[in-house]
Order: C-alpha cells, then structure tokens, then sequence
C-alpha cells in the first residue's frame, strides 16, 4: 500500500474528487482527517469507510478561522501530518462587471485564502515529522483563461503560484508542494460553471461546447482527479516538486 501509516487531510472531502481522494488514501493505508462544510456528506463518509480510518472535520474554510482552525483539529486527531491536499474551492460571480463583492471576496477566501492558511498551518508539523507532501487544486483554468469564470480563473492561476513558490521554500524541509489542474469534471460543481443562469439548455450547450474542445472527448471523472493526488502524494512523486498537473484530457495541449 502506497500510503501505509501515513496521516493525510483532505479538505472538501465529503463529495466529488475530494471524497473519491479520500477512498483512495484510505485504501492505500493513510488515515485521513476529513474536513468539509458538510456535517451529513461527513456523516456518510464515517459510514462508508469506517471511523477508525476517517477524523471527521466540520469546518468553513472561507474564514480564517474554520481554515486554521480545521488543519489544528486535524493534527490533533491525527498526531501529526504527511499529506495536505487543500481542495477546496467554488466557482465564484460569473462577470467583474455587474460583480458583487461579498460573492467575490468569498470565492477567494476559499479558492486561494484557505489554501495559503492551510500550507502555512500544516507546514510546521511536516517539518517535524522529517518532511511531506502538499497539493493544491487549482483548475485549467489556472493555466488557461475562462471567458464564464474571470474570478475563478484569477484565485486558481494563484493557486498554481502559491504552489511553485512554496515548492521553492519548503524543499529544504523534504516538503514537497504540488498541485492538480482538473478539466471540467463530471460533478455537482458543474452546473456552478456551465449553467449559472438556470437554463438547463444553456448549461448543455456550455458543457457540449467545453466537451468538443477536449481532444479526449468527454469530461473529466472525479476518480481520475484522485488518482493524479494520489501519485503526487506518494513515494513514487518523491522527486516532483513545483507542478501544475493537468488532469483535462489534453485541453492545455492545444
């Protein structure tokens, strides 16, 4: 097992990709403290994989607070931590014309701002356990522009920045930072993206048009993101620091 006694967080961990992270950590041997904003999604996840594998977190991550506050339990409960994966995120206004800036400032919080409390937080406890592994989501839209998430797209090419530059700053650590560049993926966060009006037809038509540039075809399946965390955390990435991993079906290759 790839992650034997390893002691992970995952963060937007009840649903999609972050749950199927989970599934996978736990099956290749990790405990995992789970945080989510969820308590029910967390609930089921306990159910699921039982609570001598799963710490479930409670926690807004778009506050100080809930983001420093939920990587402090997870230590706690853990006694330590290898592997972040700081995953949280939401699609954010869809025009800086007509912006509202409740909206836009908690997109950022939580795209970015947790991401940067959550590194800062968990890095002290790498440090003293000999080293570790971060990883970020950002999004395509982190590498490329997105004409319907200007705001989304802005906190994810810093996501990417964050992560090289801390890739930079932790190696003496043995605290390797990476991060995942997910396609548009096949789950409930979608309609956040493609069908922000309400329009059913609307959002189709956006996701047909998303999917033909994809030279692959299709969109992208949670479990697949997963698989990509799950390499960058483990032993087999042991000397791949400083990446932006597309996960997109060859998309950025254009």
């Amino acid at each position: 097992m790839r992650l034997q006694g390893r002691l992970a967080i995952v963060t937007a961990a009840a649903s999609g990709m972050g749950r199927a992270g989970v599934e996978r950590f736990v099956r290749e041997g990790a405990q995992v403290a789970a945080i989510d904003i969820d308590p029910a999604a967390l609930d089921a996840l306990v159910a699921e994989f039982g609570a001598d594998r799963i710490t479930p977190i409670a926690a807004d991550l778009s506050t100080p607070e809930g983001a420093r506050g939920s990587i402090d339990q997870a230590v706690a409960a853990l006694g330590g931590a290898d592997i972040l994966w700081a995953h949280a995120g939401m699609p954010g206004p869809a025009s800086v014309e007509t912006l509202d800036l409740v909206a836009y400032q908690k997109a950022i919080d939580l795209n970015i701002t947790s991401a940067v409390l959550g590194a800062g937080q968990v890095a002290p406890h790498m440090r003293a356990r000999g080293g570790g592994a971060i990883i970020f989501t950002s999004s395509i839209s982190g590498l490329v522009g997105s004409m319907m998430s200007p705001i989304y797209s802005a906190a994810k090419w810093g996501v990417v920045g964050l992560a090289k530059s801390l890739a930079l700053a932790l190696a003496p650590d043995n605290i390797r930072v990476n991060v995942v560049c997910p396609g548009l993926t096949d789950t409930p966060m979608k309609l956040g993206f493609t069908g922000r009006s309400g329009d059913p037809a609307e959002a189709a038509a956006n996701e047909a048009r998303i999917v033909a540039a994809v030279p692959l075809g299709r969109l992208v399946k949670p479990g697949e993101v997963a698989d990509a965390v799950l390499w960058l955390a483990s032993d087999e990435a042991s000397f791949v620091t400083g990446v932006a991993l597309p996960v997109d079906g060859g998309f950025t290759a254009r």
